[in-house]
């Protein structure tokens, strides 16, 4: 393998924009409108674009002949990296959107200072996933404004969906052993350096919607190393059952 710490650093992202991806695809079919299932897919789209990218270069780097559906189809539960916030069950449309702000809120800035990495091919990924993330935090923010500041009804749902998710902040700040080892050698962003952009992305937004982050005593984190609750194990069963029943399937 040329780089471990790259791979598994590479793993987490990858496992990220995979899971929540999936999460965002259940809306297909079953959002409020038609154009709002148009974008939450579209985004999806976006999510699942970079996940590949990700996920192809990470095999590349392992260099034992796995391909991206291997690691995204052949890996269970304990081994997929991915942050708890995004295998959170979709809960109604507030809650989606307030999850999609807080993660498209930090990875736009991830991905901006990914740009300076040393290696090019993550230079080439960021390049795009800056700008679909970009459109991410204006289209997830308006919603979240709109619901926040809206009816009584609205307000309350935005304000339970905040009440949940606050507790999963804190993980997109933490450093796997692997990610730090990246960070160090220039090939990716040191992740807690990138509250203060975060906060600058949501802070304006969360003021106009009428919202306040809670602190959070007891965060939630674990996802980097494994733990997960079994949402994760549901969402798996449903994404990986055609490669599970069917290996090596092709169309």
């Amino acid at each position: 393998m040329k780089d471990e710490n790259l791979f598994n650093a590479l793993i987490e992202l990858a496992d990220d924009h995979s899971i929540l991806c999936h999460r965002l695809g259940e809306w297909c079919g079953h959002a409020p409108i038609l154009e709002e299932d148009l974008a939450l897919t579209n985004m999806a789209l976006d999510l699942i674009g970079t996940a590949r990218n990700l996920y192809t270069y990470a095999a590349e780097i392992e260099g034992r002949g796995r391909s991206e559906d291997d690691l995204a189809y052949l890996r269970n539960e304990r081994q997929f990296r991915n942050l708890l916030m995004v295998e959170r069950p979709n809960g109604d449309f507030a809650h989606t959107m307030l999850r999609q702000l807080f993660f498209a809120a930090f990875m736009e800035p991830y991905w901006q200072a990914a740009l300076e990495s040393r290696d090019e091919t993550l230079r080439g990924i960021a390049g795009k996933a800056v700008k679909e993330m970009g459109y991410h935090i204006r289209h997830a923010g308006e919603w979240v404004i709109r619901l926040g500041d809206g009816t009584e009804e609205s307000a309350q749902r935005m304000q339970a969906a905040m009440e949940a998710l606050h507790i999963y902040v804190d993980e997109l700040f933490h450093s796997s052993p692997a990610a730090e080892a990246a960070a160090l050698a220039g090939l990716l962003p040191e992740r807690g350096a990138l509250r203060t952009a975060w906060l600058e992305n949501i802070t304006p937004i969360l003021a106009e919607a009428r919202l306040e982050l809670p602190e959070a005593p007891n965060p939630q984190i674990g996802g980097r190393a494994g733990l997960h609750g079994e949402d994760l194990g549901h969402i798996l069963c449903e994404m990986q059952y055609l490669q599970r029943s069917h290996p090596g399937a092709t169309w």
